[in-house]
């Protein structure tokens, strides 16, 4: 009997059990639920800072305008003379003088003398070729005084002697062997006199010296080197221009007739500022002209390579720096004009080429077609009115149609672009 009220009570415990876990559960849902209702009725609340808050950005612009433009390119170049020899001389001897001038570095003139061979043996070999020619001349004066005689022998056998023996009698080839024999000495003479000339080594043109390579007492013959020199007139820039670049770079026209004179056709090329900020002071620049275009690329770079033409490179007609061979310098050139077309910075031109512009208050983002891009400027031909107010404020929300205003239209100067809640 006591067994089964045991097992009668069991069933009665689990039920308790069960009812008092459900109780528990209900009791910790109740007071999460009254936590939440706590915390949301007693959270701080926001307050507005003194700010006023604008829906429109305030902005800068600037405004676009049509018109023609010369892009200017920024390459590098690299000066080189326009002149270059290794003088030589053309007669053997021995160096006997050097001019004061002729050293490196030194500046010469078209016709100054800058070295002295050893004439005398050159004078002697004149003497006996002057010699040898009044030899010559005296035997031909000879021959033309027997040919007189025999005119006038001639003269009495008229009608005895043929036409073939006519020649001989009147010595007609003694003559003309002894008239080769003079021409001959006169030649020799004059060859005599060249090389005691070439004895004389002067400047070729107006040059600078760049290395001398002899002394006096030096022994030189024809093809050794006595120097190096460059002509002042004129440099070259070889300037490197990426291929792209060559259609709006303004080069002579070799078959115009009217620059046919070589002034001339320089003067049809681009224009070209040369600037060395490392070495020239702040503002300082050279002018050069586009003379022609290179034909090939360069082997390295791939870029097509043009040649710039510099006057009076070392400035000794101006207050220009002068110009150092085989120095890198900054080399511009100016562009052919671009005609209707919208000038902007580059910076101004935003992801996939658009622009952004303020019409009537709102962002506008304009797609444009760009004709050609410089170092520092766009230039865009369509895209862009002329009177377009191009946004120059970068901005956070980009979108068409989002709200704009002129920072000088602004009143208030404490004014915040979108104010902020804080709490």
């Amino acid at each position: 009997m006591q067994m089964n009220d045991a097992q009668q009570r069991r069933p009665v415990w689990r039920w308790l059990r069960l009812i008092a876990n459900v109780l528990v559960c209900f009791a910790i849902l109740g007071a999460s639920a009254a936590a939440i209702v706590v915390i949301n009725r007693t959270e701080p609340t926001a307050q507005t800072i003194n700010a006023t808050r604008k829906s429109a950005a305030l902005v800068e612009t600037i405004t676009a305008r049509r018109g023609t433009y010369r892009p200017r390119l920024s390459v590098l170049g690299t000066v080189q003379p326009a002149q270059d020899i290794v003088l030589s001389p053309r007669v053997s001897g021995q160096v006997i003088e050097l001019s004061p001038r002729f050293v490196p570095g030194g500046m010469v003139r078209e016709g100054d003398l800058l070295l002295r061979i050893d004439p005398a043996d050159f004078e002697n070999a004149l003497s006996i070729r002057k010699s040898e020619l009044e030899q010559a001349q005296a035997s031909l004066e000879i021959e033309q005084g027997r040919q007189s005689l025999a005119e006038k022998e001639l003269a009495l056998l008229e009608g005895t002697i043929g036409e073939a023996n006519r020649s001989l009698v009147l010595r007609e080839p003694q003559i003309a062997s002894i008239r080769a024999e003079f021409n001959a000495a006169k030649a020799a003479v004059e060859r005599a006199e060249l090389d005691l000339e070439r004895t004389r080594v002067s400047a070729p043109f107006d040059a600078q010296i760049l290395s001398r390579s002899v002394n006096v007492g030096s022994q030189v013959s024809p093809g050794d080197e006595l120097a190096r020199l460059v002509g002042i007139e004129e440099y070259w820039v070889m300037a490197a221009v990426p291929v792209r670049s060559l259609p709006w770079i303004e080069f002579p026209n070799p078959n115009d007739q009217a620059a046919s004179d070589a002034a001339d056709v320089t003067a049809l090329g681009s224009t070209v500022r040369l600037r060395n900020p490392g070495s020239w002071p702040e503002g300082t620049e050279r002018l050069g002209q586009i003379a022609r275009m290179i034909g090939t690329l360069d082997q390295q770079t791939r870029l097509a390579r043009v040649l710039v033409t510099v006057p009076d490179p070392l400035g000794q007609s101006s207050d220009a720096p002068p110009l150092i061979l085989d120095t890198l310098i900054e080399t511009e050139i100016e562009g052919k004009p671009i005609e209707d077309v919208v000038r902007l910075e580059r910076k101004l031109v935003r992801d996939s080429d658009t622009v952004w512009v303020m019409k009537d208050g709102m962002l506008e983002i304009r797609q444009t077609d760009i004709v050609f891009r410089d170092a520092d400027y766009a230039y865009i031909r369509s895209g862009l009115d002329d009177g377009d107010e191009v946004v120059v404020t970068t901005l956070a929300t980009v979108a068409d149609g989002v709200g704009l205003r002129k920072i000088n239209d602004a009143s208030d100067p404490e004014e915040i672009i979108g104010g902020e809640s804080a709490p």
